[in-house]
């Protein structure tokens, strides 16, 4: 008898180490999608209600899965387009200054030998487009390449993550039902608090997400109009959308910064930069972790640990996972605890032993 139980726990243990193998490619696609679905559920099924008199539940489905990937995807290619579209007009209007050389800014000519490399390597006409030219052409198709394989990685893996966030919203349900069976059986009537916890820690993880993406938003906005830079707007809103990603939202200052001080405004470049970068390192290292705190009752320390640990490993959903396994982890850990202590306090002659 026993012999066979070892021997059916091996072969589970290999069908899902086999399972597992052969979706590993996916891996990050399931977590997004999971990541998605349950924290948007409250809202599907507000919405699932209100149209179930006039909508079948896969036309349902469908809808909202559409408007979550609206929602989801559309501020990230507003935001990156807006970026490209100012990237192409600065790259056309640095071309167009270098036919007559570039002249030495004059916030550069306090620094001597910065002024004398300008002029020695940029002034003269088409010095850029030289130092272009001599870049070697496999250097250019090397990166192309690597950009294509990131960018059609990254498509697929969405369009991927789309598909099962249908097949979630279709038959969420019955698999959350089936998975608290399974848990229940293996953990005991603890698994339903473990998986109410873990649910609410991924809701609070999301939110948090969004709040400090409105909130980069909003201050950069309002220190980019302080400023005096050139449609805040504009910049307050790809740099917003972009700070859904973690060092991304750094790309749209960093672009920013670069224009105005190649358009001359050096200060009001200067200012740009640090005021962006402070601001989106406020959001993501205060806002992001104590309001993930507040939902998982987790310290702040354990929050960012949990944060940028959980994005090293899994990319962007880490950010969520990562606090949603520390709280599960101090969850187990307390548990295990108040276990311990139990004997001791339902036997306190044990306990004037010990102390004796």
């Amino acid at each position: 008898m026993k012999s066979k139980l070892i021997a059916g726990w091996a072969y589970g243990a290999l069908i899902v180490v086999l399972s597992a193998w052969v979706l590993h490619s996916y891996f990050e696609a399931l977590l997004a999608a999971c990541v998605t679905a349950s924290a948007s559920w409250p809202l599907y099924r507000r919405f699932t209600a209100y149209t179930s008199r006039w909508m079948g539940r896969s036309a349902a489905s469908v809808v909202f899965t559409s408007l979550m990937v609206v929602l989801v995807l559309a501020p990230l290619v507003f935001a990156l387009g807006a970026l490209l579209t100012e990237t192409h007009a600065l790259l056309l209007g640095i071309a167009s200054v270098d036919r007559a050389g570039i002249t030495v800014p004059l916030w550069l000519e306090s620094m001597p030998w910065l002024a004398d490399l300008w002029e020695s390597r940029i002034a003269s006409p088409e010095a850029l487009r030289m130092w272009t030219q001599r870049i070697e052409p496999t250097l250019l198709l090397t990166g192309a390449q690597s950009i294509g394989h990131f960018m059609f990685r990254h498509l697929f893996i969405i369009a991927f993550a789309i598909l099962v966030l249908f097949f979630l919203y279709q038959k969420g349900e019955q698999l959350a039902e089936d998975f608290l069976l399974v848990l229940r059986h293996r953990i005991g009537e603890r698994a339903e608090a473990y998986l109410d916890l873990a649910t609410h820690a991924v809701r609070a993880s999301v939110n948090s997400m969004l709040v400090a993406s409105i909130f980069a938003g909003l201050a950069t906005g309002l220190a980019y109009a302080i400023v005096g830079v050139p449609h805040p707007v504009l910049w307050a809103a790809v740099t917003g959308a972009l700070g859904l990603v973690p060092f991304l939202g750094y790309v749209a200052v960093a672009a920013l910064t670069l224009q105005l001080a190649i358009t001359g405004a050096p200060a009001t470049a200067l200012l740009a930069g640090v005021l962006g970068s402070l601001i989106l390192f406020f959001a993501d290292k205060v806002v992001r972790p104590v309001l993930v705190g507040g939902g998982t009752q987790l310290p702040f320390a354990w929050v960012l640990m949990g944060c940028l640990g959980g994005f090293e490993v899994l990319g962007l959903v880490g950010l969520v996972i990562g606090p949603v396994v520390l709280t599960l982890t101090r969850e187990l850990w307390k548990q295990r605890i108040r276990d311990l202590a139990l004997p001791v306090a339902t036997d306190p002659e044990s306990a004037i032993d010990r102390s004796g």
